[in-house]
């Protein structure tokens, strides 16, 4: 490589991580808040280094220095999608943009420093321009090469041509940001990127080998990397404006025959389909009306079309707002209408089934079901998505038909049903079985968790009941989860005593102990009934509750 490095722009929005999550999660950013990845913070907002946090600290070590500190997972993805608005407004303003990491992007100096007035116009246009766009501070270096140019954001500076070795000479070797390498020089002795530049470039090829050579060109101000500039996105979304207003449903779906050929056309001549699709509509009078539409395979033309025609269906036929099952419908006729395809893909990005496409009989449910929805609003349609949890109400969690099925809780589903429970004579026989299960199943995410077999039916509202002894009294659970006497009887509400043939438990919970207005303790039972019956039991505040039935 021969030549000078490029001049280079590059934007930069300090705390990115932070104002991501503020963007996309509501979290707000002029609060204490931490982004931690494998326990340690990754960055932190500026209240949060006023009290001393700092990258690199272990969570407990920062929640040390501000107890009032908000922890946010890092999430590199929700980073990625915040910093796209950024960069389609620098591209308003200059062409050419590279995304170096989520939070900078740079461009060549050269074009944007002719027609702008010089560098150090261009810089403030663009930073202006972001600031008003999207209400979000950066800041802008220039310098010779990328390295150097994203060295001079830190502080809003621009290096002048040629400048770029003495200005990375005073800079710490820490600022090379790799810790390992940096370790090292600092053990040799080596300061600054000026004393790392000063060793001989083939002492260095031999002592830390390749990267470190490479450390040792950005040190020096030897930057030669060319920019990958990125492709903006194409606008695939197809729009259609019309004179009259549609208030009828076979209009409706004519519209939406051709809006639907246009768009397949439009994704097939970039090679792409989508698996989701926004509909958007604007009546006569400005209202707007959105649904995203999911499928588990290509959506074709007739797909695209059936769904449209759908959803226009559904709010063309809605109610008038007087009680009715369906969505209100629209005070006026649709004069736009509005497809934007979403998961967009690459074609051979979905392969079919080992045996062919989708059979038949599942299209024609996903059809029906996706119809329903259309009429009646996605809430209409819910499927069960298994999750971690400590209880069968916990583990499930309904979403609409066709949305990502993601658990509300992390960790594996709980076992699929076996038998009802073995019955036992007393709390010690009691405890060892649950001990033996323990054993020979693996150890669960969610300590606590009620073992199978998995119950049937969850109640939405646990029914009250009381369970006695032999004898007659009330069994009871102490603190220390010491049950008073075998469970014999069982009475559930104002119904007639059932005799219990066996019994497992107790198997304690104590949630949010820390927050006392959300403390919840209490303590399950497994419970089988002479007359084979099989129920989830819990007490809580010496209060019997029937939570479950197996089956």
């Amino acid at each position: 490589m021969s030549g000078a490095p490029a001049r280079t722009l590059l934007l930069w929005c300090p705390d990115w991580p932070v104002l991501a999550a503020e963007i996309v999660d509501g979290v707000p950013a002029t609060d204490p808040v931490a982004v931690l990845h494998a326990n340690r913070v990754v960055a932190c907002s500026e209240r949060a280094r006023a009290e001393g946090v700092r990258r690199g600290l272990r969570r407990r070590e920062a929640q040390g220095r501000c107890p009032q500190l908000t922890v946010v997972d890092h999430d590199p993805a929700r980073d990625a999608r915040a910093f796209e608005p950024v960069v389609a407004a620098v591209e308003e303003v200059v062409a050419g943009v590279e995304v170096i990491r989520p939070g900078a992007c740079a461009l060549a100096a050269r074009g944007p420093s002719r027609y702008l007035g010089g560098e150090e116009a261009a810089a403030e246009r663009i930073v202006e321009h972001v600031a008003q766009t999207c209400a979000v501070e950066s800041q802008v270096g220039i310098a010779d090469g990328v390295f150097a140019a994203g060295l001079a954001a830190r502080d809003g500076r621009i290096v002048p041509p040629g400048g770029t070795p003495e200005f990375l000479a005073g800079l710490p070797v820490e600022a090379l940001g790799r810790p390992t390498l940096t370790d090292l020089l600092r053990r040799l002795g080596v300061r600054t990127l000026g004393d790392f530049a000063a060793l001989p470039a083939g002492d260095v090829l031999a002592r830390f080998g390749f990267d470190g050579a490479l450390a040792h060109r950005l040190a020096a101000g030897r930057d030669h990397r060319p920019l990958a500039v990125r492709q903006p996105p194409a606008d695939l979304t197809v729009t259609a404006d019309h004179d009259e207003p549609i208030d009828r449903v076979d209009a409706a779906a004519f519209a939406a025959r051709t809006l639907a050929e246009q768009l397949h056309e439009r994704l097939a001549a970039h090679g792409l389909a989508c698996t989701r699709l926004g509909i958007e509509a604007v009546t006569a009078h400005g209202q707007e009306l959105h649904r995203v539409w999911r499928h588990d395979g290509l959506l074709t033309a007739a797909a695209i079309a059936d769904r449209v025609r759908w959803q226009l269906d559904g709010w063309l036929s809605g109610s008038n707002g007087r009680g009715g099952a369906r969505p209100a419908r629209p005070t006026a006729g649709i004069i736009r209408l509005r497809l934007v395809p979403d998961g967009v893909l690459a074609q051979a990005g979905l392969q079919p089934g080992l045996w062919g496409e989708t059979g038949e009989e599942r299209e024609r449910a996903h059809r029906a079901l996706s119809r329903v929805q259309g009429i009646l609003g996605p809430e209409a349609v819910v499927t069960a998505v298994l999750g971690g949890g400590r209880s069968p109400a916990d583990q499930v969690r309904l979403v609409p038909w066709g949305d990502e099925r993601l658990p509300a809780r992390p960790g594996p589903p709980p076992l699929p049903a076996a038998e009802p429970p073995p019955p036992a004579a007393a709390p010690e026989r009691a405890v060892s079985t649950r001990s033996r299960a323990a054993a020979s199943a693996p150890v669960p995410p969610w300590p606590g968790r009620i073992p199978p077999p998995a119950p049937a039916v969850v109640l939405p509202t646990p029914l009250p009941a009381a369970v006695h002894d032999a004898a007659g009294e009330p069994v009871v659970v102490s603190a220390r989860l010491a049950v008073s006497a075998a469970p014999a009887r069982l009475t559930v509400g104002a119904g007639r005593p059932a005799d219990i043939a066996g019994w497992a438990g107790p198997w304690p919970v104590d949630e949010r102990w820390w927050a006392p207005a959300e403390a919840r303790r209490r303590a399950r039972f497994q419970i089988c009934l002479a007359d084979g019956a099989a129920l989830l039991l819990a007490v809580e505040g010496g209060q019997w509750l029937v939570e479950a039935i197996y089956d």
